[in-house]
Order: structure tokens, then sequence, then C-alpha cells
């Protein structure tokens, strides 16, 4: 879960990093407010999850509460690369003297976790890792032994940061390490750490990516959801525990195990090409127990999105067996009629692996008009296809 910036600012000074004081706001009069709460001159910076915003236009100065409702009025609206701005923050100013960047970040390449730090930071930091990666420092993080502050000074001598800065930097290289763990996060960036003109160095950005794989450990993290940008098909999935991502598409998908699922998107999306451009609608794992109140809570999910046609069911009996999937979907049709849902679109199954006859016999004894089973992956790929583009 990537934040914004005012999250990730709020969570650096938890830990006892070095920011700015600031706030966030929606209107141009919060933002009236948080400037006059703050006084003299603020900047006020779009939040989204996006870079680029100063180059967009997003940042902007003003000298005081007035100027801060125009530049906020500004602001808001405004798309930043397919990003509407809902909120910005306001901060007080820094007279920035030198920009340096520093960040931690989880290595999946090498399965470790790297520091990667520079004293070329600022808008243009990618573009020095491009033409002048001798300016990058990157230093790899025995997650054991984590950054001390030997390893922090090894940090900030590969880097090159100036040596009457060490003090300083040190320790936020240190504790951004140790807020790094503890919330959690596979990034944690300053762009720009800066030094100011009187010495003294700070957090000045805040890029914060939090594991959601973590989430379990951190019930607070739940507040820094933006759900007005949470598709609600994914919310109502998660409160039931279900592994569904919205697509655009028109074949629902249920299976069991994500790489299944993922096979499946890929065979529908091939088969879809010959009904003109059918694609999936979503992915969804139910996970090894298919029962009849799963099954009914993925069906709902799926069902529920107005651009599916039908519903493609592939399931590989495995630990659960396949006589359980099949009446775990006929149980799932009758619950869902209990519970007045309205089912009458398709659904296309395919049953392989443990007691896959004894679950197709089901299916067939059952002779709901709303299932068809095809013995094949590729064949009920083909049909989905072809029933989601005649109900189109």
């Amino acid at each position: 879960m990537d934040l914004y910036e005012y999250q990730g600012r709020e969570l650096f000074e938890r830990h006892g990093l070095p920011v700015l004081a600031g706030g966030v706001a929606t209107t141009p009069e919060e933002a009236r407010a948080i400037a006059d709460r703050l006084g003299g001159r603020v900047v006020v910076k779009a939040q989204v999850k996006v870079g680029g915003r100063g180059k967009a236009g997003g940042v902007k100065l003003a000298e005081g509460p007035d100027e801060a409702v125009a530049r906020a009025t500004d602001i808001l609206g405004m798309d930043i690369k397919g990003h509407t701005v809902n909120k910005v923050m306001l901060t007080v100013t820094a007279d920035i003297a030198e920009e340096y960047y520093f960040s931690y970040l989880l290595d999946r390449a090498n399965r470790t976790f790297l520091c990667i730090a520079s004293v070329a930071g600022g808008m243009d930091i990618e573009q020095v890792a491009a033409e002048t990666p001798e300016r990058v420092a990157k230093v790899a993080i025995d997650a054991n032994a984590g950054v001390d502050e030997a390893k922090a000074l090894q940090i900030v001598e590969a880097a090159g940061f100036p040596a009457e800065l060490t003090d300083q930097i040190v320790p936020i290289a240190v504790r951004l390490w140790q807020a790094f763990v503890a919330e959690d996060a596979t990034l944690v960036e300053v762009n720009p750490l800066a030094r100011t003109t009187d010495g003294t160095v700070l957090c000045l950005d805040a890029k914060v990516t939090l594991d959601e794989n973590a989430g379990f450990r951190h019930p607070d993290h739940e507040a820094l959801v933006d759900q007005a940008a949470v598709d609600p098909l994914e919310q109502r999935a998660k409160e039931k525990d279900l592994n569904y991502v919205k697509l655009d598409g028109e074949v629902g998908i249920i299976g069991n195990g994500a790489g299944l699922v993922m096979s499946t998107l890929d065979v529908v999306a091939y088969a879809g090409e010959a009904h003109g451009g059918v694609k999936p609608a979503n992915f969804l794992d139910i996970g090894g127990g298919a029962s009849a109140a799963v099954m009914a809570n993925g069906l709902e999910i799926v069902l529920s999105d107005p651009a599916v046609r039908s519903v493609f069911v592939n399931v590989f009996g495995g630990i659960t067996a396949c006589d359980e999937v099949a009446n775990g979907i006929i149980q799932a049709l009758a619950l869902l009629a209990e519970r007045g849902e309205t089912v009458d679109k398709p659904l296309v199954v395919r049953l392989d692996g443990n007691n896959a006859e004894a679950g197709r016999a089901i299916l067939d004894g059952a002779a709901n008009p709303l299932v068809q089973r095809v013995d094949t992956m590729d064949g009920a790929a083909q049909r989905a296809a072809e029933l989601a583009a005649a109900g189109v």
C-alpha cells in the first residue's frame, strides 16, 4: 500500500525523524486555517501517489493564508498523470542549500534489503541514476544485523555526504531503518533529504510503501487506506476475506489457487480474442476450502460486477475434493437465492483432480440451467468467452 506524502510525513514524525510542521487540507478554506496556524510562508503540495508533481505544477509557494487559499484552489482538482488531486499538504518552508536522496527498500531480485543514497537528490534523481550511476551509492543491508550507527556511517561515507553533516545524517539513517522495520515497509524514501542554509538536515519529502501482507500486525494501518480510491467490489471482497482484484473484462473468474487463477486469466484472454475481444473481469482465488459459504460469497462478488456476462469456475481438486466443490456450487446458488440475489448469468464449470468424476456427476444430477460443465480448461474458457460475447 502506497501512502500519501502527508501520511508518510506523519509516520516519519512518529519515529523521531526531522520533518517540517504541516497539515493536510481538502478545501481552500481548510488550507487557509492550516496556513494561519503555521504562520508566514508555506508550501502547498498536491497529494497524489505519483511522481513529477513539481514539474506538473502541483507544488507552489504561498506567502500567507490568502495566497495559500489561491494556491490550494489552483491545485485541488488538478489532473497529474491521471491522478486527480483531492488533498493538499501545507508545510512551513525551509531555505534549502543542498538536496540529497536516501531510501531503504526491499531488493526482491537479490532477496535482501538495500539502501540507496546520493548527494545528488531532488526532482532529477532518476536522471542522475541513469547518466551518472557512480553518484548513487547502493549498500546491501543484512536483515539480521539491520542498520546501527556503524552501518549508517558506512552508508554516509559510501554516498559521500559532507563530513560536517555526519552527526545528523547517521541518526536519521538509523531511525529511518527503525521506521522501515517497525512499520513492515517495503520502501521508505526521502527526496529531498535537505541541508538548510543554517546547516540543519531535514526530511522534506516522505514516500512510503507498506507491505499489505503484514497488515495483521498493524491494525492502525487500516486508517491509512484511501477508501475513496478503493474499488467497492474489492472492498466488499476484502470484508469477506476473499482474494479479489477487479479487472476490465466480461468473464468472471473463480478458481482455487493463485497459480491456477492466473493461468485461467491467460486462457480466457486468449479465447476471448475470437469472440470480440472478451476479457477476464476479475481475479478471484477462493483458496483451498471451497465450502458453500465461500463459493456463495465468491459468486456474489463476481456477479455484482455489472460488466460480468458469464462466470468461469475453474477448480483443480487437491486437498479439497471436486465433489465438495460441486456441492458447494449447487448450495451456493441456493444460498444466493435465499439472500434474494438475482443469479441469471451462466456459469461454466471445469472440475479436475481429486474426485473429479464424482463432482461432475453431482453437477449433472443437479441439472441447474445456469450451470454448464466443460471438462477441459481450454474448452471451458472458449465456452465462457462465447457466452460473455453473446450476452454483451
